[in-house]
């Protein structure tokens, strides 16, 4: 004789499967059973069985198997104190979706996910993928040692969050997902691996950057497309001995000389930027070693030794709460901020800096290029504050992908009234930019033409335009 219930039991993951998270009157009406007895059954399988809530609200769920393992995934967060605190859970739910409250962290939320349901990941974990250049590197090694695919971007959420809880010990921002990845830190601050000495940055970062292009691969998986690699360095008034650091070939081509020329513009850039608008941008050294150019950038989601800081793209903001995934900054901006999830204080120096971007012929103003850090004044919640500028250069004039540098006319794009004010603060930074491209005895003689040209273009614009914008 069967024992009793048994067809619910056994109908009880093919159910789930089905409707998902849901509640247990649903659930006890279409396995036939009483709610003591559906919750018996329940509590049979444990950890299995993902809950939501309490009392009668209470929603259950199948949770999602990872590798043949059923289990929660604990969530770190470390401090600008380099402290790390576990944050909760991370519960994947069957057959898709996750669980994971972000209401503790203070990071921005709508009324839909304040339970912490997500038809996905939480929307930081997309932000720790591998992304760009060292993404690359990484996902090849990855995919011969977790058999996931060699892109990063084909990756499912699984494939990201084994990936993340296996090795994502060094990513973006401030969170760590699963004890392997964990125990990597730890390791990492035990083992104390040295620092590059002042002064012997050009020593060093040649072999750096031969590792990288011969992907063998080095550093974290921060993101960006350049060739590039991370590292430590001492340097006096540094806030943090991490760096990111871009580099050209090295050879004399036409192409590599323009990339050498790009990387010093975007030293430039972010110069003018720190100096002549009251935006931050991230703090950068060019140096110059065996025929290569280096920009070496300071990541500003760490703090000192072991200290780190939150960082949230743009790109993720508009995928967990727009869903436009291209467009301007400013008309994303101004739907996250017509939702509540980014602050209006933060739109006039975001059209600030677009409209800087736009008279330096950036034309690689991409949603993952702009990005958030928290604020926190005495005693109000979290906000969200525009992170140090980075990625800031005129990409018009970047060579195509087989090498050619072709001709480009930079063509100067003027605002809409209600844009006038920031645009004249982009328009002075923007002058002063190409006056310093066009004297730089770094660059090459052809991309200071370029900038001499560009500055007159934007010295003979009419009157009018500079002044009021146009009528």
């Amino acid at each position: 004789m069967r024992p009793k219930n048994a067809a619910a039991r056994e109908r009880l993951d093919s159910v789930l499967l089905q409707t998902g998270l849901t509640s247990a009157i649903n659930l006890s009406e279409k396995l036939n059973v009483s709610i003591p007895t559906l919750h018996r059954i329940l509590h049979e399988r444990g950890d299995q069985i993902i809950r939501l809530g309490a009392t009668k609200k209470a929603r259950f769920a199948l949770r999602r198997s990872l590798r043949g393992k059923k289990e929660a995934i604990p969530v770190y967060m470390i401090n600008e104190l380099g402290q790390g605190f576990n944050v909760g859970n991370l519960d994947l739910i069957a057959p898709q979706g996750s669980l994971f409250n972000l209401q503790k962290l203070g990071w921005p939320n709508d009324a839909e996910h304040l339970n912490g349901i997500w038809g996905g990941l939480p929307y930081p974990l997309y932000d720790m993928r591998p992304q760009g250049y060292l993404g690359r590197i990484f996902a090849k090694q990855a995919a011969i040692d977790f058999d996931v695919p060699t892109d990063p971007n084909c990756w499912s959420d699984d494939d990201i969050v084994i990936m993340l809880s296996r090795k994502g010990a060094d990513t973006p921002g401030n969170l760590i997902i699963g004890d392997d990845a964990y125990q990597l830190w730890l390791q990492s601050i035990a083992s104390q691996a040295p620092s590059i000495q002042a002064g012997c940055e050009a020593q060093h970062y040649p072999a750096l950057a031969n590792a990288a292009t011969a992907l063998i691969g080095c550093g974290s998986s921060a993101g960006g497309e350049f060739p590039k690699f991370t590292i430590k360095r001492i340097l006096a008034g540094s806030h943090t001995p991490h760096v990111m650091v871009k580099f050209s070939g090295g050879d004399h081509s036409i192409p590599v000389q323009r990339w050498s020329d790009l990387l010093i513009c975007e030293h430039l850039a972010l110069q003018v930027l720190k100096t002549n608008t009251s935006l931050q941008a991230a703090k950068s050294r060019i140096i110059k070693s065996e025929g290569r150019t280096f920009l070496e950038l300071e990541r500003f989601d760490r703090y000192a030794e072991w200290g780190r800081l939150p960082l949230i793209s743009l790109a993720m903001l508009d995928a967990a709460f727009v869903g436009s995934s291209h467009g301007d900054w400013p008309k994303v901006l101004e739907k996250l901020v017509a939702l509540g999830i980014v602050p209006k204080a933060v739109v006039q120096e975001v059209l600030v800096l677009w409209w800087f971007g736009r008279l330096i012929a950036n034309n690689d103003m991409h949603l993952g290029n702009l990005s958030f850090q928290f604020a926190q004044h005495e005693g109000q919640e979290l906000s969200l504050r525009l992170s140090p500028a980075y990625d800031m250069l005129p990409m018009l004039y970047a060579p195509l992908s087989g090498g050619e540098v072709p001709l480009r006319q930079f063509t100067v794009a003027l605002p809409l009234p209600q844009q006038v004010t920031a645009w004249q603060i982009a328009y002075e930074a923007a002058l002063c930019f190409w006056q310093l491209v066009s004297e730089h005895d770094g660059i090459s003689l052809s991309f200071r033409e370029i900038g001499q040209i560009n500055l007159q273009q934007l010295i003979q614009l009419p009157t009018v335009n500079k002044a009021k914008g146009p009528a």
